[in-house]
């Protein structure tokens, strides 16, 4: 079965992945470039939204978690690590690139240890950090287990001041061990090598090019013998097949016979060459532009060509790919489509309903498990009281809306989510604004009010009161009082409604509202896959947790 985990990558794979279990590992972690990435939805008419999310924090400060780590990997046994981080400690000092590779190097060990001996490694960075990060798969690997560093153009050209343009991403491809697994990928002849090469074609309309029949060496077997009264071995040379397999092509029509005189030649036909052998510069797989199909506003999403590509080079159908730090889900999203089984982490809620989502929407009926994220009441009460914003958008994910503000965006104005929702007005369909309120901790009827002023303030017609507690009588006598909103449709929707998570997780309740759009004006979907699903993978997981 395929697994979806919410947590801490490090603790996820010491508690529930077995060792030598993962055929392929893709990350693309965060490359501590001392800002923010944030997650931006856009409003229906194609404007900016307020809902401006932290994706996630990409900075690493040294405290109390990094010199916990620092500690981990000094008594992790691994001698060469720990030699390897205390150099870099001597010379970096405390500071917050330190922190960042003291957090890569434990779980890169980690990542080794569920790596199958023919698995390999492929982490994707940008130049500001693969310095650093060779090193420490070299502390974690070997070096003599690195394989490639491939260059990804990731971008067009631009200005820079005072430097050269940075277009590039860096992967980093390391094998566990020798040999790894590896299917050769290839690309397309370039036109104008075909145009110098292939340049002419058959009586069928087969591109081909020549090639020679000969090589270099005199031999005496039957490739050192004259042919049709042509003596090769005068010029110091052999044919490349026996007289027998000489023979055999000319009768095939895989013999080009110049003038009198000449040696031949031998035909390579276009339609059976597999194209140019992929190299180490990747610049035929573009970005994803604003305009793209598979965009989904996720701003560290890679284009799923880019991931096809490195599944098929170093996987097979079948295969588990594991993803640490998965985002908006490429990797498991290539994964499914090509056959594969997968593992995706992510310590962001909002990643994991946004793959949740991306998943069922590119593969309706997909079946895969989700771990981590509140499954009851309980599990509810305990986001909520590790961490209010989590909880926030992990009850926006329960009625299918956009969280409304990021923690560092400051006052929200009583809004925690929203859902744009397409009504009749007039024969014609018009955007409307649903906001929503979430509430983690005790609730009263003050708090109805202020969602009340809310929906007069921001003009919305319907507004969702979430609560994780039960709300009292007069609770819900404050939100009857708001009325009613009349869709287009001639039907009475409650201007104010209180759901609560016990109700949403059992399915007992559920948002009411006319949705022409049906729901494609809140989250851009996913183009539907058509292909098979991935088959289940046994013993992955090991028997703790």
């Amino acid at each position: 079965m395929n697994q979806l985990f919410f947590g801490d990558n490090l603790h996820v794979l010491r508690e529930s992945l077995a060792d030598a279990s993962v055929d392929l590992v893709y990350l693309d972690p965060p490359f501590n470039s001392k800002r923010d990435y944030n997650l931006l939805f856009k409003s229906p008419e194609g404007g900016e939204s307020h809902a401006q999310i932290t994706a996630f924090e990409d900075s690493w400060h040294w405290g109390e978690q990094a010199e916990r780590e620092y500690g981990e990997i000094l008594q992790s046994g691994h001698t060469r690590m720990a030699d390897l981080i205390s150099a870099f400690r001597s010379f970096l000092g405390e500071n917050d690139v330190m922190a960042y590779l003291v957090m890569m190097a434990n779980r890169l060990l980690e990542l080794h240890r569920v790596l199958k001996p023919t698995g390999s490694l492929y982490l994707h960075c940008d130049p500001a950090a693969s310095h650093y990060l060779k090193l420490v798969l070299d502390g974690v690997f070997g070096p003599e287990n690195f394989l490639n560093e491939v260059i990804w153009k990731r971008t067009t050209a631009h200005s820079s001041a005072n430097r050269y343009g940075p277009i590039h991403d860096t992967i980093l491809y390391y094998g566990k061990a020798k040999p790894v697994l590896w299917n050769q990928q290839y690309t397309d002849h370039d036109e104008a090598y075909l145009e110098t090469k292939y340049r002419y074609t058959d009586k069928d309309g087969r591109r081909y090019r020549l090639s020679d029949l000969t090589a270099a060496g005199v031999r005496h077997g039957s490739s050192g013998k004259p042919w049709h009264g042509i003596d090769v071995t005068a010029k110091g040379c052999h044919w490349k097949y026996t007289i027998e397999n000489l023979e055999e092509h000319d009768a095939n029509g895989r013999i080009y016979w110049p003038p009198k005189g000449t040696v031949p030649q031998y035909k390579r036909y276009l339609d059976e060459m597999q194209g140019t052998a992929v190299q180490d510069i990747w610049d035929d797989i573009p970005p994803i532009n604003s305009q793209a199909q598979e965009r989904l506003g996720y701003p560290t999403q890679k284009p799923i060509a880019l991931l096809e590509r490195i599944l098929n080079a170093s996987s097979n159908p079948g295969d588990v790919i594991l993803d640490p730090f998965c985002g908006c889900g490429t990797a498991v999203h290539a994964a499914q489509k090509l056959g594969r089984s997968w593992i995706g982490i992510d310590i962001t809620h909002l990643a994991i309903s946004l793959i949740e989502k991306r998943l069922k929407d590119a593969f309706p009926g997909i079946s895969f498990e989700v771990h981590g994220t509140p499954k009851d009441l309980e599990g509810a009460r305990d986001l909520a009281e590790r961490d209010k914003y989590q909880f926030q958008w992990w009850a926006c994910s329960l009625v299918d809306a956009q969280p409304f503000q990021g923690k560092k965006k400051g006052a929200d104005g009583g809004i925690d989510g929203v859902i744009y929702f397409a009504d009749a007005v007039g024969g014609k369909a018009v955007t409307q604004r649903l906001v929503v309120s979430v509430k983690g901790g005790s609730v009263n009827v003050a708090q109805v009010r202020d969602l009340k002023g809310v929906l007069d303030r921001e003009k919305a017609p319907i507004g969702l009161f979430v609560t994780l507690e039960e709300p009292t009588k007069p609770m819900r006598v404050e939100a009857a009082s708001a009325g009613f909103y009349k869709g287009g449709n001639g039907k009475d929707y409650p201007r104010l409604q209180i759901l609560t998570v016990a109700e949403l997780l059992e399915g007992r309740k559920r948002a009411e509202f006319p949705d022409l759009s049906m729901g494609s004006y809140t989250f851009k979907k996913a183009k539907k896959e058509n292909l098979g699903m991935a088959a289940e993978t046994p013993n992955l997981f090991t028997n703790e947790n």
